[in-house]
């Protein structure tokens, strides 16, 4: 079993997930078919499944030409989404189960960023993809939904065990960690984890995966309870409520503007 990082357009990321006993693969969020394809061949993969995260086009954009190469591809998509996922074969709700080869992905239902946004928890990989939800050190903007709709995703997503590796739909970590540095400057996880980011992104590498458990340390969309955190938005806005959904909408806006 393998998890197959494909670059796509400038900063995203699809994934193969690939089941090694059937040697089907699956692929998460393809923007650009060819490179899927060159991948998929290259390594003489079955691809049988398509997992979008949601509708953007970055994430689905090379969805059609995904079925156009392989004939009965199955393309799920949530039905929260409502069909705006392109050649969509399959509708899922919270709680379904995907299948590539023997491997089966639980759909979380994780709204905001869109209505329909979704994640696939493989527990046989301790991985899930999370799209545009939660990224290292960072939460996708609220489009779809309101804050206290991200804060439940979010919390759904680390409620997973600690251990769960989280592949998301970007590489936008050494940004999300230098803005999670303004709010929590003293927090020794997070000023290692911008120096690791810093070096390996200098390298031409990739940052991708993080944990759970890693993201609870350094990530300010779940550090909402910080006292640090708190203390530092504060002095930004004296009348700010206490109220953890108030703390997240404002962290929310720091970061839409940095």
């Amino acid at each position: 079993m393998a998890i197959i990082p494909v670059p796509q357009l400038s900063d995203n990321y699809a994934y193969l997930v690939v089941d090694d006993q059937t040697n089907q693969c699956g692929v998460v969020d393809c923007a650009e078919a060819d490179k899927v394809l060159a991948e998929v061949n290259r390594r003489q993969l079955r691809l049988v499944a398509v997992l979008p995260t949601h509708w953007h086009f970055d994430h689905v954009g090379g969805n059609q030409d995904l079925v156009r190469a392989i004939p009965g591809l199955r393309v799920y998509g949530a039905r929260g989404e409502h069909g705006r996922i392109p050649a969509q074969t399959h509708e899922v709700d919270d709680g379904d189960t995907v299948e590539v080869g023997t491997l089966k992905g639980r759909v979380i239902g994780i709204p905001a960023h869109t209505n329909g946004h979704i994640a696939y928890y493989f527990p046989q990989l301790n991985s899930v993809f999370t799209g545009d939800t939660l990224f290292i050190a960072g939460c996708g903007r609220v489009f779809e939904g309101r804050a206290q709709t991200m804060v439940d995703s979010l919390a759904k997503l680390a409620a997973l065990p600690d251990s769960t590796r989280v592949y998301c739909g970007h590489e936008y970590t050494e940004k999300n960690l230098r803005f999670a540095l303004t709010l929590e400057p003293n927090n020794p996880a997070l000023k290692s984890k911008y120096e690791w980011a810093k070096a390996v992104r200098a390298e031409g590498k990739y940052t991708i995966p993080s944990t759970i458990g890693d993201e609870k340390q350094f990530n300010p969309f779940l550090r909402i309870d910080s006292p640090e955190l708190r203390t530092n938005l504060k002095k930004l806005v004296p009348t700010l409520s206490d109220d953890a959904v108030a703390v997240f909408a404002k962290v929310r806006e720091l970061k839409d503007r940095f």
